[in-house]
């Protein structure tokens, strides 16, 4: 980020209301980074809140740049959640700062250390794709309830009783996922995909999962990466290997071709929603959706 680009951050900071203060309308403005932790948001808060996502739907979160406009959202706002560990890499010094002057919560601040799995890329780091355990999840979604309820006290009985109802809405979808899971059978349980969004999902609902790349999509596959992914697909004869929206598909094609020129023959098996949600109105553009989904998808082409 330009010295200038900051610059004008604090400028407006320091013209801005105080970090509680609602605007004319009466309600909470509420930003978020991610589109997972806006639909967490909204299943809490309701219309109590008026609430927006910096990152849309095919958005990486591990290279989003915030823009002049998006300094602007992050000042107008009241309250400002990231999901943290490091997803927002780019705009971390940012988000610090604001922290000083702002209520900026990180929605995996509380999740205990020992249910983080750590980076095999970057030392001292943890996966930050703590979406993809519902359970998991749960702990990010109450967090972010008891940031609501502190920052916004009027309401938090309403967002107490919210958060009640849709932690056993996670409750039902976890089960949902665990279940459809187990019927794939388990010599066929392997996920590859093009980075290691998914070593949470892997771990929670007993499937192997193999990236291209590491946790970041900042560090790039090398002819390594696809020979060893590649001899992999052919020894247990997986039948489909998936693409992300939010990640280019030149990983995936790039073993697919290496595959099918040893004479074993991979299919796309669909694209998964990773670091983003699908299109805000439909279904994958909700947080339950998009989990139903990618588990359909991934079932589908594996049994």
């Amino acid at each position: 980020m330009k010295t200038s680009l900051l610059g004008f951050l604090f400028i407006v900071l320091i013209a801005g209301c105080s970090p509680t203060e609602k605007n004319n309308s009466g309600k909470l403005q509420v930003v978020t980074t991610t589109g997972m932790l806006y639909d967490a948001v909204i299943n809490i808060a309701k219309d109590k809140v008026a609430a927006q996502a910096l990152m849309g739907p095919g958005v990486d979160p591990h290279l989003y740049k915030a823009t002049q406009g998006d300094l602007s959202k992050l000042n107008q706002a009241d309250l400002i959640i990231y999901n943290g560990l490091l997803l927002e890499g780019k705009m971390g010094d940012i988000l610090q700062k604001l922290g000083r002057v702002k209520s900026v919560y990180a929605a995996a601040e509380n999740i205990p250390q020992n249910q983080l799995l750590s980076s095999v890329q970057y030392e001292n780091a943890y996966d930050p794709h703590i979406w993809f355990d519902v359970n998991m999840w749960k702990g990010a979604v109450g967090r972010i309830s008891e940031v609501l309820q502190k920052v916004d006290s009027t309401n938090a009985e309403f967002y107490a009783s919210n958060t009640t109802k849709y932690l056993k809405r996670l409750d039902s979808l976890h089960a949902y996922v665990d279940s459809t899971i187990a019927t794939i059978p388990k010599q066929q349980r392997i996920l590859v995909t093009a980075h290691d969004a998914f070593r949470y999902f892997g771990r929670a609902y007993n499937i192997r999962v193999e990236g291209l790349q590491g946790i970041s999509t900042v560090s790039d596959f090398g002819l390594r990466d696809i020979a060893q992914i590649t001899d992999l697909i052919i020894e247990n004869k997986v039948k489909a290997i998936f693409v992300e929206t939010s990640v280019s598909d030149r990983a995936i094609k790039a073993v697919m071709q290496g595959c099918n020129e040893r004479g074993h023959n991979v299919t796309i098996g669909g694209y998964l929603y990773s670091d983003a949600m699908g299109e805000f109105g439909t279904p994958e553009g909700t947080y339950v959706g998009m989990v139903e989904r990618n588990v359909q998808t991934i079932t589908e082409s594996l049994k």
